[in-house]
């Protein structure tokens, strides 16, 4: 079990590489593909965390211009963001849930750099980022998979390219653990985490 944001992505990268290897020519995921990279997600203290130790590390051009990108972005989703603005936490109120279903979708990842469609920091990227294209379990009990990838494919070959997501439960508990010691709790937005840092 991950307890380590370095054995939680080694974890979530090993998982999902073997997925791609099984999936083949079905995926569509490439450098400049970034359809997931619209719209916004939550992500958890410790993809904050190691978004913000990226970008610390990153050349100070590229610092530069996530920082840009992250504070205009904040701008434009503060006024309406269903949480509390303050902390970045989201969902602090009954009903943020629901606001959230509607909220942003066409807002761009400040960390995709618009010009080679790529993420600028790349290694440092969320759980969820990685998760993006093949097959995922979702809450439903089904597969979730980017509509770009396996066009044509079967159910059967769908969910035999599926991720073993067992992962997840590492990294339940690398958060916990990064929680214990931090003062913020809770999901929050790349764009927020990053802004921070303006």
């Amino acid at each position: 079990m991950a307890r380590t944001d370095a054995e939680l992505v080694q974890l979530a990268d090993a998982a999902l590489g073997d997925a791609y290897t099984r999936a083949g020519t079905w995926m569509a995921c490439r450098p400049g593909c970034h359809q997931c990279c619209i719209g916004v997600f939550p992500i958890s203290t410790l993809d904050a965390d190691r978004l913000r130790r990226g970008l610390a590390a990153a050349a100070p051009s590229v610092r530069a211009a996530v920082r840009a990108r992250a504070a205009e972005a904040w701008g434009r989703l503060r006024p309406n963001f269903p949480g509390d603005a303050a902390t970045g936490k989201l969902f602090t109120e009954e009903g943020h849930a629901e606001a959230f279903e509607e909220f942003a979708n066409n807002e761009p990842c400040p960390v995709l750099d618009p010009t080679t469609g790529t993420c600028s920091l790349y290694a440092a990227r969320p759980i969820p980022c990685r998760t993006f294209g093949p097959p995922m379990p979702n809450d439903e009990g089904g597969l979730g998979v980017c509509e770009l990838c396996f066009v044509g494919a079967s159910e059967e070959e769908v969910a035999r390219c599926a991720v073993d997501a067992t992962f997840l439960e590492a990294e339940e508990a690398a958060v916990a653990d990064f929680e214990a010691g931090d003062a913020v709790h809770g999901p929050t937005l790349i764009a927020f985490a990053l802004a921070e840092e303006s």
